[in-house]
């Protein structure tokens, strides 16, 4: 199944009859795989003036065969939706290493990455798809990184969508199906992202499915520029995601109940990929598989998922063992919402027609 509309209608079909699975993180991944800065440079960039060791979306043009891996190492575990090694692989992230001109380059070998281990799985009656990742950036559009200067802004919107712009082109042309805008903590960089991709489709006269993710910072239930979880649905909802949800930052046993609340109100898939627990005090995870699984084999049995996965902390381990705990659960149904005018700023607020 070669064209990107025919693969995006099997897996909405798919998610008719089943919860699908989606992978895991890929910076522990390559922690675990000790590579050194030779690794991270490759022959392309021996002689960078800077270090790149850290740099895990660099690997995708100088180490492809262990991305490659971590990917095969997913989909044998069950995971059907493969993501892109892609979080920081935008212009203004790869500015911290000097190479923001590298950007779209990366985000075509981590979508061509992707896409070679999903077609390596995919069988005419079991179709992988590829979510081209894209992240947060590490600049805000809401929020002053200068405390002493609340108006003052790294960057602006115009600026920050032709940065999302760029990652997205080359995300669709490695051949990702589809962008996961993720771990979206400031909910106007997500817009911009947004404005990115539909300026993207009319440029190229095409369509481009996307999902929106949106972290909570803890567990007050609000991304870092103060939405709730029902706020961020009705400011986003426009784009019509295939699927919106929550990753990154709790545990499942913590971030139930804004799922929850997002499941109520989204009339779209709901995906949702948790860490594995909260971090210890050395920042690592110790939640076991069967204990990740436990929790969102509940939420399946309740009702609340579409597509579910695991964030930081997790491992191919965990992804079997969450492939294993949904199976045989009915995919959540969409809420039927009675018509009304909503609107949205740090809450949700409906005027009933």
């Amino acid at each position: 199944m070669s064209d990107p509309s025919q693969r995006m209608e099997a897996l909405k079909d798919a998610a008719r009859s089943r919860i699908l699975i989606l992978d895991g993180p890929k910076g522990t991944e390559i922690q675990n795989k000790g590579l050194t800065e030779a690794d991270f440079r490759g022959s392309k960039f021996t002689a960078h003036n800077r270090d790149l060791k850290g740099n895990n979306d660099i690997l995708n043009l100088t180490r492809p065969d262990v991305i490659e891996a971590i990917h095969r190492d997913y989909a044998e575990a069950g995971a059907e939706i493969i993501s892109t090694n892609s979080f920081n692989a935008n212009a203004i992230s790869q500015g911290e290493y000097g190479l923001e001109g590298e950007a779209y380059a990366i985000n075509v070998a981590a979508a061509q990455a992707a896409r070679k281990i999903a077609d390596e799985f995919s069988t005419d009656d079991h179709v992988r798809w590829v979510a081209g990742a894209v992240g947060p950036t590490n600049a805000t559009l809401s929020l002053s990184p200068d405390v002493n200067k609340p108006e003052f802004r790294a960057t602006d919107f115009d600026s920050m969508v032709a940065v999302y712009s760029e990652a997205a082109a080359g995300l669709i042309d490695g051949g990702a199906d589809y962008l996961l805008i993720e771990t979206v903590f400031d909910t106007l960089n997500a817009k911009a992202a947004i404005a990115a991709v539909r300026d993207l489709e009319q440029a190229r006269g095409q369509s481009i499915s996307m999902a929106l993710s949106m972290t909570v910072v803890d567990r007050s239930g609000r991304n870092l520029s103060g939405q709730t979880v029902e706020a961020f649905w009705e400011s986003i909802r426009h784009a019509k995601p295939i699927s919106v949800g929550l990753n990154c930052s709790l545990g499942a046993d913590q971030m139930r109940a804004y799922a929850a609340a997002l499941s109520r109100v989204a009339d779209t898939l709901i995906h949702a990929y948790p860490n594995a627990g909260l971090p210890n005090d050395l920042g690592g995870y110790d939640e076991p598989p069967e204990t990740t699984s436990a929790h969102l084999g509940e939420w399946a049995q309740s009702g609340l998922l579409n597509i579910v996965g695991g964030c930081c902390g997790t491992t191919p381990a965990h992804t079997r063992a969450i492939a294993a705990a949904v199976t045989g659960a009915a995919p959540r149904n969409l809420p039927e919402r009675p018509a009304a005018m909503r609107l949205s700023g740090l809450e949700p607020f409906a005027l009933a027609g």
